[in-house]
């Protein structure tokens, strides 16, 4: 993980590449995206242990 002065010289390099107009876009899109995986890991738990639920009851009958 980039500490200090590297993480400086990153910030700067994107301010660079992508411009200061385009970072809150660019940041919120990241969050939405994150936001979307969260939410499809959560959903996948739960179709998971649904499936272990239908599983055992399968077993017990």
């Amino acid at each position: 993980m980039p500490q200090g002065p590297e993480l400086i010289i990153i910030l700067i390099v994107i301010l660079l590449l992508f411009g200061g107009a385009k970072l809150p876009k660019l940041a919120r899109s990241l969050g939405q995206a994150q936001n979307e995986f969260k939410r499809g890991l959560k959903d996948g738990a739960e179709n998971h242990d649904a499936d272990d639920t239908t599983t055992e009851r399968t077993k017990d009958a």
